[in-house]
């Protein structure tokens, strides 16, 4: 027999999200406006690899520790899409969604540079910092995300309504990014995604979305001049 969690700790912990979403966001923009440029190669610094996994970490045991005493595996839909060919059918929907509006956005928001992550050319002498970085956006960065806005964010919303979840992990995803011209194409993403999420009734597209989404971006960063 399955306890359903009260509707007290239920508030609890979706007020724990919510602040922990929130503190990154402020966090990112405090960052993003207070610092300086990102040097032109972040990606191939050991460094920034480093950094980025023990943030990723950090941001892990938080969500485990918001979801203790719950079914971890149905709070974060760890389960399999009823139909891998449908679920990466609607995920390559997303993905060609999202870079239409990418695209679309692009004379008008130039968020290229925004950021500061992705790097102008291949520089083959730092390849192996290059692969950590890697692994870390296309693997750390999309596990952890989506644990966090389509797994615990997502969940903790679902009552209020699937399009509340959606709506409100695209846009808090978005946000939490820190970034402002960026920040119409990070939401769109997040929508698409979160539709996702509700479509599949599982985490894994939008994890191998996401990990898609960065690990071809990263690609064609080093590879098209």
């Amino acid at each position: 027999m399955v306890v359903q969690p009260s509707p007290q700790l239920h508030t609890v912990r979706l007020v724990a999200w919510l602040v922990v979403v929130l503190l990154l966001t402020t966090l990112a923009y405090i960052g993003q406006l207070t610092s300086e440029d990102n040097p032109d190669d972040v990606a191939y610094r050991y460094g920034t690899s480093i950094s980025a996994a023990l943030f990723y970490g950090v941001v892990l045991g938080v969500l485990l520790l918001i979801s203790w005493g719950t079914d971890r595996r149905e709070l974060f839909a760890l389960r399999r899409p009823e139909s891998w060919p449908r679920a990466l059918g609607l995920a390559a929907v997303a993905l060609v969604a999202i870079w239409i509006a990418g695209a679309a956005l692009a004379p008008f928001l130039d968020a290229t540079d925004e950021q500061g992550l992705v790097p102008d050319n291949w520089d083959s002498s730092r390849a192996g910092a290059f692969a950590l970085f890697f692994v870390v956006v296309t693997v750390g960065a999309p596990v952890v995300e989506e644990l966090t806005y389509r797994g615990l964010g997502f969940a903790l919303l679902a009552p209020f309504g699937t399009w509340v979840a959606i709506v409100a992990t695209g846009v808090l995803f978005g946000l939490a990014h820190g970034l402002i011209v960026a920040l119409p194409v990070l939401t769109f993403f997040g929508l698409a995604i979160g539709w996702l999420r509700a479509r599949t009734r599982s985490i894994y597209p939008p994890m191998l979305l996401h990990a898609t989404f960065n690990g071809a971006a990263l690609i064609l960063s080093v590879t098209v001049a």
